[in-house]
């Protein structure tokens, strides 16, 4: 417990609080954690009676977040101000106060209540005299909302605390609030702008010693290329971040990150290879061929494979040093992802489940979304594999989809709304629940997320989604045949009929069943609409009068919902990983089916 102190005993110069924020401008990290350290007994004997006592409360505030250390020091320091010593405040110092609890709540990841915090000190303070109180109130918002997805909200106030900074002379300090803002740009997918401000950010910040922003920089230069499919150089990157990162400890939490992120980009590597795995055992099949090509590719996937989950694991260590539970979230998720690209779905599961627990401990709803797409994901799988409970894991596809989009809904996270769409497509058009105009709409609603920054795995499940549902469609399909010139040798008049037998019922519900409203339509005969319709079993052949024709008569097939005759073509894509089992080629072992 700190040790209480005489108040009159001036222990707290205004040349250390001067010196420990102009290090923290000038983003000098070793000379401000030096200063720190050396004013290690004013820790031990601090008191909030005692003169810039609130003001070097907010200065270690500053420090464990310029420095990335932990929070454990300011709890220290906040447990000596009781409820007394709380009423004595004045304006200036409370604002410190909050500004700390903020601090500590937003390192243990309990967002909401650090937003609470740094909105009080935003009303609180006084712009001309704690102008870098505001903007790193701005800055800590900004990054609280972007862990929850509110993007918008989240470029407006670190933009703010970046413009305070900057009005003020600090360039580095703004540089580093400029990091942020680069990676809030990848996530709004506007990657151009995105490395624009990290160029810039990069080259002020070099000629310091701040290597967890460097680091930070580098890795946000690996997503924006893995968004890119530029996989190599995004390894790359990550690997540059984690040089950064070791140079201040070869432990730090953000290795783990950096070494997670790097997992993820090598899981779509490998799930190139299971693709590629699987079109030569085709073509080895049609062709009997000898698979030496597909033993190679076998060899190269169980390599990378036993690399990723290393990985993983040192993440998973580091995080259980540092704990940090969106960190082990994030590593259980994509271990769920790799077990899911190979095939293994039992451990899918198990990590899909631990991943939410861990997201949910701490309200995170990307996470939790992600987690619950995931689950999907494995049921679907095991409803396309016909795996023993096909109706069970059906049903468990359709909750998880729809508590992903519930959850995904709640952010601006575009990629991932994307993705929970489309998951929601395809269970939604499996062979069980079959209902493919609510799988469209899904499809609709997917496409709308979709832009040039949306990574390649998604958008081959949308193709997928998307070829799923021209497949059952046949107005879809036969227009799509046409617009391909594929008229398999017809006359121009057999096209002629197959056309009106695609229009002239979707015309005839849409005008109540009524042949003399189709006929004015078309400027067409009756006669010629009620041979369509009797041909196509709507109607019966020996109906000649319209009076006759109610719309209690039922049709003997499906007819085509209004507006179906509006199509999209693109390029088919692959479905996910597919099967269960590790199976043996030789001595190798392999983690596909």
């Amino acid at each position: 417990m700190p040790k209480a102190v005489p108040a009159l005993d001036p222990l707290i110069p205004d040349e250390l609080i001067a010196s420990l924020n102009s290090d923290a401008d000038a983003r000098r990290i070793n000379s401000g954690t030096a200063r720190f350290r050396a004013c290690a007994p004013l820790l031990e004997t601090f008191h909030p009676s005692a003169r810039n006592a609130a003001a070097l409360l907010g200065v270690l505030a500053r420090w464990c977040d310029a420095a990335d250390s932990g929070p454990g020091p300011v709890k220290r320091l906040l447990e000596a101000y009781d409820e007394h010593a709380r009423s004595r405040l004045s304006i200036p110092e409370y604002v410190h106060l909050r500004m700390a609890e903020g601090m500590v709540a937003m390192k243990e990841e309990m967002l909401d209540r650090a937003i609470e915090d740094f909105e009080i000190v935003l009303k609180l303070a006084d712009e001309k005299s704690a102008a870098d109180v505001l903007a790193l109130s701005n800055y800590w918002i900004g990054r609280c909302l972007r862990k929850k997805g509110n993007y918008d909200r989240a470029l407006m106030h670190v933009r703010r605390g970046r413009e305070i900074q900057l009005s003020h002379g600090h360039i580095q300090c703004a540089a580093a609030m400029r990091v942020l803002e680069g990676l809030i740009l990848v996530e709004q997918g506007q990657l151009k702008q995105a490395i624009e401000h990290l160029a810039v950010a990069e080259s002020v910040l070099t000629q310091t010693d701040d290597f967890i922003t460097l680091g930070n920089i580098q890795s946000t230069y690996g997503r924006i290329l893995q968004r890119e499919g530029r996989y190599r150089q995004a390894i790359q990157h990550y690997s540059r971040a984690v040089e950064h990162f070791q140079k201040r400890d070869p432990k730090h939490a953000n290795v783990a990150r950096a070494e997670v992120d790097a997992s993820f980009t090598r899981i779509q590597v490998l799930r190139q290879l299971r693709k590629n795995i699987d079109l030569c055992a085709d073509k080895q099949q049609k062709a009997h061929n000898r698979p030496s090509a597909r033993t190679a590719l076998v060899k190269e996937l169980s390599k990378l494979y036993e690399a990723v989950l290393m990985d993983l694991n040192r993440a998973r260590l580091i995080y259980e040093q540092h704990p940090n539970m969106r960190g082990l979230s994030r590593v259980h998720l994509y271990r769920g992802y790799l077990h899911h690209t190979v095939g293994e779905l039992d451990s899918a599961m198990q990590e899909a489940t631990k991943a939410y627990a861990a997201a949910e401990s701490k309200r995170d709803i990307i996470l939790m979304a992600s987690a619950r797409n995931l689950q999907c994901m494995v049921e679907e799988t095991m409803v396309e594999e016909q795996i023993e409970g096909f109706a069970e894991h059906a049903l468990a596809a359709q909750d998880y989809a729809r508590e992903s989009v519930e959850l995904a809904s709640q952010t601006q996270d575009r990629r991932l709304l994307a993705r929970v769409h489309v998951w929601c497509g395809l269970t939604l058009s499996n062979t069980f629940f079959n209902a493919q105009e609510r799988a469209r709409e899904e499809m609709q609603i997917a496409a709308s997320y979709l832009d040039s920054s949306v990574p390649e795995y998604i958008l081959e499940d949308f193709q997928f989604l998307k070829k799923r549902l021209l497949e059952d469609d046949p107005v879809d399909t036969k227009l799509s045949q046409w617009a391909r010139g594929e008229i398999r040798g017809k006359t121009f008049r057999q096209l002629e009929e197959d056309f009106a037998d695609l229009v002239i019922p979707i015309a005839w519900r849409q005008e109540d069943m009524k042949v003399s409203r189709v006929a004015a339509r078309f400027s067409i005969s009756p006669r010629k609409v009620r041979r369509v319709l009797a041909r196509l079993g709507y109607l019966d052949a020996e109906l000649t009068h319209e009076d006759e024709l109610a719309p209690a008569i039922q049709p003997k097939r499906r007819v085509p919902v209004a507006g179906s005759l509006n199509t999209t073509l693109g390029k088919p894509g692959r479905p996910s990983a597919r099967g269960r089992r590790g199976i043996s080629e030789g001595s190798e072992k392999r983690y596909i089916q």
